[in-house]
């Protein structure tokens, strides 16, 4: 039986991921579903201001990455969770 190596390696990496991605504690998970339940709040806030001509386009935009930015240490901080020594 001859095997791809790319192939093989690429499997083995997948499958390395999602036992990584399995590691997660439940408090993380809920720490980053939160953190994506902000931006998508956020935005939908800012879209809003923005339909309704509050703020400019441009506006928006530098909220949105400014909320994307948050959203993201939020994630990150969530990351760090299981990452901490007990």
């Amino acid at each position: 039986m001859k095997f791809n190596t790319k192939a093989v390696m690429a499997a083995t990496v997948f499958a390395m991921g999602l036992s990584v991605a399995a590691c997660d504690s439940a408090a993380e998970n809920q720490a980053e579903d939160q953190a994506e339940a902000y931006e998508d709040v956020q935005d939908g806030k800012i879209e809003q201001a923005e339909a309704a001509g509050e703020i400019t386009e441009d506006q928006a935009d530098e909220a949105k990455e400014a909320v994307e930015d948050k959203a993201d240490a939020m994630e990150d901080n969530a990351d760090e969770m299981d990452a901490t020594p007990e």
